[in-house]
C-alpha cells in the first residue's frame, strides 16, 4: 500500500477509521506510560522524611542520592533520544520501563545511602527513555496544527502521573495501606506493581508510526493546518534511519537552544519543588509527612490545568505558536514564587493554594515547549532527538538543583529559596520572548530558523 491513500473510496474510509482508532491508541498507552514513570520516580520524595526518620539519612545524603539520580537521567536523555529515533520508541521506552522497575524493586532492599546512590542513578537511566521516547511515539500521528491541543491534552500524563504517583505514594506509607510492616519500604515496593502492569500494555499495544500498521503516513506539507496534512506522500520520510546529519540539523535550530535554556531554569525550579516540597512542609510548617504528600500534590493537580490551558491559548490564539504562551506564563510562575512565602502562611488552605499557583504556571510552558514545541522544531522523524536535547538540557538544572537547595536552606532559609526562583523564571521568560514569532511563517520553520 506504501504510503498512499486506497483509491477506493470504501478502501480510504476503511483506512481513515483504522488511523483514527491507532491514533486513539497510541495517545493512550504511551499517555499511560509516561504517567507510570512518575509512580517510580515521586515516591522517593515522599520516602524521604522515613527515610531521614528510620534510617537517619541526612540532607547530605538526599543531595548526593537525588544528584546521582539526575545525572543518569540528564546523560540518558540525549542518549535515548538519538536510541528512539533510530531503533524505535517501543524498544528503548519498554526497556526503561523494565529498568526503572528493577531499580525500584531493589530500593527496598537497600538501607545505606550508597546502595540508593546507585539504585537511583540505575532509575535514573531508565527514566531517562521516557519522554523523549513518547514524544517521539506520538509525533507521527498528528500533525503540526493540532499538536498544540493534542499534546496538551497529551502531556498531562506527567503533570496527573505527579499527582497520582505522590497520592499512591503518600497512601503507600499510611496506615490505611496493606504490608505494615514493611514501613517505608512500601513507598518502593507498591508503585513497581502498578508499573509494571503499565509496562506491558505499553509493549503490547502501541506501534511506532502508522507504516509498521500497514497505514500511510502523515504528511508536514502545511504544518499550521491539520485540515490540509493528509493522509499521503510523506516529505519527510520517517522511514529512513536518523544518523549524524539528522542530529546536526537538530542542534542547528536556535530555536532549541533557547528552548534548552529556558527549560534549564524551569526544570531546576520544578525539580526542586517535586523532590523537596513534602519535607519542606514537614521541617518549615511542621506538618505530618502524609499530610505534606497531599499537599505537594496540589502543584501537580493544578498543573493538569495550566498544561491543557497553555495548548489551547497556542493553537487557538497564537496560530500554532508556542514561544509567546510560554513566556507569559513563566512570568506568571515568577510572581506565584514571589508570593509563595506568604501565601504557606494563610492557614491551612495556604500552602495548597500556593501549589496550586505554582503548578499551573510551571507546567503550561513546560508541557508546551517540551512537547509540541519539540515535535515541531525535530519534525516527526528527528522529534525524540530534539526533545532529548531539551529535556537533556533542562535536566542540568534538575542535576545542580539538590546543591542549591542544600545551600540556599543552610544559608538563607526555606523562603530564600522561592526568590530564586523568581529570578530563573524571568530570565526563562525573557528567553522566549527573543523567539517570540517562531513558527510564524511555514517556510522559515522548514529551514529550521525563526
Amino acid at each position: 500500500m506504501a504510503n498512499r491513500l486506497a483509491s477506493r473510496p470504501h478502501e480510504a474510509l476503511a483506512q481513515g477509521i483504522k488511523f483514527g482508532d491507532y491514533r486513539v491508541r497510541v495517545f493512550a498507552v504511551t499517555w499511560l506510560a509516561y504517567a507510570g514513570f512518575y509512580f517510580c520516580r515521586k515516591n522517593f520524595s515522599i520516602a524521604m522524611p522515613l527515610l531521614k526518620e528510620e534510617l537517619h539519612f541526612t540532607d547530605d545524603d538526599f543531595k548526593w542520592i537525588i544528584f546521582s539520580y539526575s545525572l543518569t537521567y540528564m546523560l540518558g536523555q540525549f542518549i535515548s533520544g538519538v536510541l528512539s529515533d533510530r531503533h524505535g520508541p517501543r524498544l528503548i521506552v519498554g526497556i526503561g520501563l523494565v529498568v526503572a522497575i528493577v531499580a525500584n524493586l531493589c530500593m527496598g532492599f537497600a538501607g545505606t545511602p550508597f546502595m540508593f546512590m546507585f539504585l537511583g542513578m540505575l532509575n535514573g537511566a531508565g527514566q531517562s527513555t521516557g519522554w523523549s521516547g513518547t514524544v517521539k511515539n506520538m509525533a507521527p500521528w498528528y500533525a503540526r496544527g493540532e499538536r498544540g491541543i493534542v499534546m496538551a491534552w497529551w502531556a498531562t500524563c506527567y503533570v496527573l502521573g505527579a499527582f497520582l504517583a505522590t497520592r499512591f505514594a503518600a497512601w503507600s506509607i499510611s496506615s490505611n495501606a496493606p504490608f505494615a510492616d514493611w514501613g517505608w519500604k512500601r513507598a518502593f515496593w507498591l508503585p513497581t506493581v502498578v508499573l509494571s502492569v503499565i509496562a506491558i500494555l505499553f509493549v503490547l499495544l502501541t506501534r511506532n508510526r502508522p507504516s509498521d500498521v500497514g497505514l500511510p503516513e502523515l504528511d508536514e506539507i502545511d504544518p499550521d493546518d491539520p485540515e490540509v496534512a493528509t493522509l499521503g506522500d510523506d516529505v519527510d520520510d520517517p522511514n529512513k534511519p536518523t544518523g549524524l546529519a539528522d542530529i546536526l540539523e537538530v542542534l542547528g535550530h536556535s530555536a532549541v537552544w533557547v528552548t534548552g535554556a529556558m527549560y534549564f531554569l524551569l526544570k531546576l525550579t520544578r525539580y526542586t519543588i517535586i523532590f523537596y516540597t513534602p519535607i519542606y512542609l514537614v521541617e518549615h510548617l511542621e506538618m505530618d509527612p502524609v499530610a505534606a504528600g497531599n499537599t505537594s500534590s496540589w502543584y501537580d493537580l493544578v498543573g493538569f490545568l495550566g498544561a491543557v490551558f497553555a495548548g489551547y491559548v497556542s493553537d487557538k490564539l497564537f496560530s500554532a505558536r508556542r514561544f509567546p504562551v510560554g513566556s507569559l506564563m513563566l512570568l506568571g510562575l515568577a510572581v506565584a514564587c514571589y508570593f509563595e512565602p506568604t501565601l504557606v502562611r494563610w492557614g491551612a488552605y495556604g500552602p495548597a493554594l500556593a501549589m496550586a499557583l505554582m503548578g499551573f504556571m510551571t507546567y503550561g510552558p513546560d508541557t508546551l515547549m517540551t512537547a509540541a514545541g519539540a515535535m515541531d522544531i525535530g519534525t516527526p522523524r528527528r522529534a525524540a532527538t530534539a526533545a532529548g536535547v531539551i529535556n537533556g538540557m533542562g535536566s542540568c538544572g534538575q542535576l545542580i538543583s539538590p546543591f542549591v537547595v542544600t545551600y540556599m536552606k543552610k544559608a538563607y532559609g526555606w523562603d530564600s529559596i522561592f526568590y530564586l526562583f523568581v529570578g530563573c523564571a524571568l530570565l526563562g521568560s525573557l528567553l522566549l520572548a527573543t523567539k517570540w514569532n517562531y513558527g510564524a511563517k511555514t517556510s522559515a520553520d522548514s529551514q529550521g530558523e525563526g
